[in-house]
């Protein structure tokens, strides 16, 4: 942490020597767009129209792969960054300078660039922080340790349970598949000690999968496995969504989820943050596999498939039980902790907004935040809103645009008004009348295994 400081230090004093800080914003003759590098090798990206409304919007992408490109992006789609920019807004953003779970790298290369706009541009009369993804997980972060450098944060499909939960969650449905699937496979599920091995532990669990995915038994077991991380049967856009009892076609949505959660984030991306947190983060050591399914949303198709392959569920539960459990490393767990877990204390209005079929991370993220929120008591400064759509971010500018209108708004009024479902779609058709406007009344259940340092328990419950 003391490195991080010193380079955001360093890097502030450079930009400040370059050019004299402004008292004020001023608007430039013309649209200007700016591309530059940050002293810490991250790229930055800054369009300010003209017209500039004196708000900047400082956007969080998403998780970058190691080893991907890995450009400066200063909104989440060409649509709605175009229609920001002719409603008068200043988009700015970073690269961040490393690839993977870069969250050390993220928050100083973002405020930054913050900097770096101020020193060219002026100080901007509000300053909106929003990200998609794990931008999302950065918005919160800046959100809850640099609140005086921002009015509001919006996070979009964001990683809002923070790190642990996360990886926890995702080591859940591969402790399952590799215990109802293969057993003896020995295939590593944390602890990988390169890229090479997690690739290889990444084919040879895909190889069960597509196995599995062939016998009734199998797909009964994959649906189990897709519950205890809350994938929803309709997760992909392009596909109809599935009849209410038609446990068939959900369970088809969610092998494609699970598939890409083992090609990606259970073995290759788990092992990049391994690397950075210095060990295993995860566990399910005291994990009650049984009551996590009960809780689950998707109880009743497992149950109907396992009853249709003649396959015993108490069993598999049971197997569960006794199958040899994960422990963690103790200091890969604080380190994520201290890096990336929240404590929901707020003192700046944030909107969530998140879709109802996400799979990669499932809509109950935003109830592991809300639980944070209320035991921090700033439950009055957060709203959470949902988009009835499949898919990962899959926001229409619309809706985006909408969700940044209520925010200012709360900021302006102090009271979260126009913010129900029936004004955001109102305001997401007068934003872009060619956008889908889809938020809905919803409450997510409860998330699987939340973690956030609001609660010392959470923390004792690692290694019982």
């Amino acid at each position: 942490m003391h490195r991080i400081r010193t380079r955001t230090l360093v890097a502030v004093a450079a930009l400040l020597l370059a050019a004299p800080l402004a008292p004020t914003a001023h608007a430039a003759a013309e649209d200007v767009h700016v591309e530059g590098r940050l002293p810490s090798g991250a790229a930055y990206l800054m369009d300010v129209p003209a017209d500039w409304n004196g708000t900047v919007l400082l956007y969080s992408h998403g998780y970058t792969p190691a080893g991907a490109p890995n450009p400066a992006r200063n909104a989440p789609d060409d649509t709605t960054k175009s229609l920001l920019l002719r409603q008068g807004y200043a988009l700015i953003g970073s690269s961040y300078a490393t690839t993977g779970w870069a969250v050390t790298e993220a928050v100083p290369d973002q405020l930054a660039t913050l900097d770096t706009f101020t020193a060219r541009f002026g100080r901007a009369g509000r300053t909106l922080a929003w990200g998609t993804s794990y931008g999302g997980l950065v918005t919160t972060a800046l959100a809850e340790r640099h609140a005086s450098r921002l009015a509001g944060s919006l996070s979009m499909c964001g990683l809002v349970q923070g790190g642990v939960a996360n990886w926890n969650s995702t080591l859940d449905p591969v402790f399952a598949l590799r215990t109802l699937l293969a057993p003896g496979s020995g295939i590593p599920l944390t602890r990988l000690p390169n890229q090479t091995a997690a690739t290889e532990a990444s084919d040879a669990m895909t190889a069960v999968l597509a196995g599995a995915q062939r016998t009734a038994d199998g797909r009964a077991r994959i649906a189990l496995a897709a519950a205890l991380h809350n994938i929803p049967g309709w997760n992909d856009p392009s596909q109809p969504r599935p009849a209410p009892t038609d446990w068939d076609a959900q369970q088809t949505g969610q092998y494609q989820a699970v598939l890409g959660l083992v090609r990606f984030p259970a073995f290759v991306w788990r092992q990049e943050a391994e690397s950075r947190a210095g060990g295993s983060m995860s566990w399910n050591t005291g994990v009650d596999y049984r009551a996590m399914l009960h809780r689950s949303p998707y109880l009743k198709e497992v149950e109907e498939l396992y009853a249709k392959a003649g396959r015993s569920l108490t069993s598999d539960l049971n197997a569960l039980d006794r199958a040899p459990r994960v422990r963690a490393d103790a200091q890969a767990v604080r380190w994520m902790s201290r890096t990336s877990t929240f404590t929901g204390r707020l003192t700046r209005p944030q909107l969530n907004m998140h879709t109802t079929g996400d799979a990669l991370i499932p809509v109950q993220s935003e109830s592991a935040y809300r639980r944070a929120a209320t035991a921090a008591g700033s439950a009055p400064l957060l709203r959470q809103r949902f988009v009835d759509n499949a898919g990962h971010c899959t926001f229409s500018p619309g809706e985006q645009i909408a969700a940044l209108h209520t925010l200012e708004d709360r900021i302006t009024t102090g009271h979260w008004r126009g913010s129900d479902p029936a004004t955001l779609n109102s305001r997401a058709t007068k934003a872009d009348p060619a956008s889908a406007a889809r938020y809905v009344p919803y409450v997510p259940t409860r998330y699987p295994r939340p973690y956030d340092r609001t609660r010392p328990s959470d923390e004792h419950r690692r290694q019982p």
